[in-house]
């Protein structure tokens, strides 16, 4: 159970649970979700000794959490450590937006994450600890595919959007999960109730507070969060006159770290960046939204283990059969859920996109089903393919990925049998 140690020494053996009765959050501020001024909102606290100050479920930092308390526990960091907000205000303005007074607009994210040094500075001086779960920053990007596109002359260096080195200037921006269950659990079709129980259950009773504490409605999961990268003004992406690019990209550790070629993320996630360059250089805005939902957010491990299913199945890897041993080795095809996707670009502002670098229905269906207008759709070229990939891009198409060309059909599929394992 979720418990409190009395004491910052190594070795405490005083600890007290949260959920029992009398050490709940009776002098913690109140969070009014979805209200337009952040102090009638009221500021999330986590992450604190001071359990009585405590608003929400869980800690700060997400997965990286875990780390924390590693810490902590050897010695290394004190506990109850606050963080010095000085000079660390976001490098640019995002906000605030009419969407962050919609409490069925964004339910995912906080939208006070980023300035919470400034919209809560009264209590933050009272010694209350309030910490960012956004933050923004600039920064310069170098890919190996930027040089090239370079050198074929489909970029041209503007020395503002792309520089002499080939590097590209973006704002990044860090976003950690920040979830209101009401909120989650109606995007999902289920009750509080349910969700409340099934992620108790479902995390090993990791936050019994979940079940025993039904007046605290915001939960810190312990998942990993999004990285944006903005080309051009961040502002920008609010002004539905700007045409905006942008890919939403799940994670593929593989591929768009390591080059590995057995799938389409690494060329797709580049061609995206590529496509965002030049509708910055024009006078529009790029974005990607990189979230880290490794394997279709099954896993490492649960991916590695689909690999080795498909390329020993009787026949060898096919389209045909793509889905299906994903299916039975995790129990479901695809975990990544894309119904809260689309707060990080209500967060944003976002009214339309106008290019969007996509084929995966489920994300245009998520976009627009929540009333982002999105214009064309474009596909990855065929010849930033992979020759290893094939199949996953057949298969992909065959399940109702955007195309504009045709669908593959049974003969189609069935002759990608034998090919080489992808991802």
């Amino acid at each position: 159970m979720s418990t409190e140690s009395s004491t910052s020494t190594k070795g405490s053996s005083h600890i007290r649970l949260t959920s029992h009765p009398g050490q709940g959050a009776g002098g913690a501020p109140a969070i009014r979700w979805g209200a337009a001024d952040p102090k009638e909102r009221g500021p999330l606290i986590g992450t604190t000794t001071n359990r009585s100050q405590r608003n929400v479920i869980g800690t700060h930092s997400g997965s990286y959490g875990v780390y924390r308390a590693l810490a902590v526990a050897a010695g290394n960091l004190t506990k109850g450590h606050r963080a010095d907000l000085t000079n660390t205000a976001p490098t640019e303005h995002i906000g605030p937006y009419p969407q962050w007074a919609d409490p069925h607009k964004i339910v995912s994210i906080d939208p006070w994450g980023a300035s919470v040094a400034e919209v809560f500075a009264e209590q933050l001086a009272q010694g209350v600890d309030i910490r960012p779960t956004i933050a923004v920053t600039q920064a310069h990007i170098h890919l190996p595919e930027i040089r090239q596109a370079l050198a074929f002359q489909r970029l041209q260096v503007d020395g503002k959007i792309l520089l002499e080195d080939s590097s590209a200037t973006v704002t990044k921006i860090a976003v950690e999960p920040v979830w209101w269950l009401p909120g989650v659990a109606k995007r999902f079709g289920v009750s509080e109730a349910v969700l409340r129980k099934t992620l108790f259950e479902e995390t090993g009773g990791m936050y019994p507070e979940l079940v025993t504490r039904g007046d605290l409605e915001v939960f810190l999961p312990p998942i990993g969060g999004q990285t944006l990268y903005v080309f051009g003004k961040a502002q920008d992406l609010a002004n539905p006159e700007v045409t905006l690019t942008a890919r939403v990209h799940d994670e593929c550790n593989g591929s768009d770290v390591f080059g590995s070629d057995i799938c389409t993320c690494r060329p797709y996630l580049t061609h995206a960046i590529e496509e965002c360059i030049k509708g910055a250089q024009a006078g529009g805005v790029g974005l990607i939204a990189y979230s880290r939902k490794e394997g279709r957010a099954l896993g490492e491990v649960t991916k590695f283990l689909v690999y080795n299913a498909r390329k020993r199945q009787v026949g060898g890897d096919s389209a045909d059969k793509y889905f299906l041993r994903t299916e039975c080795v995790a129990g479901v095809q695809d975990m990544r859920f894309q119904e809260l996707m689309p707060d990080v670009l209500h967060w944003l502002g976002i009214r339309k996109i106008h290019r969007l670098v996509s084929m995966s229905n489920d994300k245009y269906d998520a976009i627009t089903g929540s009333g982002i207008e999105v214009g064309e759709r474009i596909k990855i070229p065929d010849e930033l393919v992979p020759a290893d990939a094939r199949v996953e891009i057949e298969a992909k198409i065959a399940a109702g990925y955007f195309t504009d060309g045709s669908v593959p059909d049974a003969d189609r599929l069935a002759a990608t049998k034998g090919r080489n394992l992808v991802e």
